[in-house]
């Protein structure tokens, strides 16, 4: 791999991403690789911004937050952009509060459940 650009193929395996998801993010302007006939390359901009497309997959955004929050940097610059991280940051932590208690009362019953088959179990001949 060269140091200050990726080829498509070097791109998806250091993000473990298919060709069809980056040629996706690539149709839905989250990147815009370099080209040079019909081939990509990602330069560091593009790779810092793959980071954080990731990233914020892992936490639970959808594609056209990512998308519009990259689009503020852009547009806006710094400042707006980190209000409107914080915003983002601020729902989705009460989303993910709200699903580990789910999560939580799901695992307590399941566990319930276990019990009660142990004991169903140790009572039959």
């Amino acid at each position: 791999m060269t140091e200050t650009r990726l080829s498509f193929k070097e791109m998806c395996a250091r993000f473990d991403v298919t060709p069809r998801t980056l040629r996706y993010y690539e149709y839905i302007e989250l990147l815009a690789p370099e080209r040079e006939g019909r081939a990509r390359f990602y330069g560091p901009r593009e790779v810092a911004r793959m980071k954080l497309i990731l990233r914020g997959r892992r936490f639970g955004f959808s594609l056209e937050e990512i998308r519009q929050w990259l689009l503020i940097y852009g547009k806006k610059g710094e400042r707006p952009q980190l209000e409107a991280w914080l915003q983002l940051a601020d729902r989705q932590l009460v989303e993910l509060d709200r699903q580990r208690a789910e999560l939580d009362m799901t695992i307590a019953d399941l566990r319930a459940l276990r019990e009660t088959a142990v004991q169903e179990l140790a009572k039959l001949p």
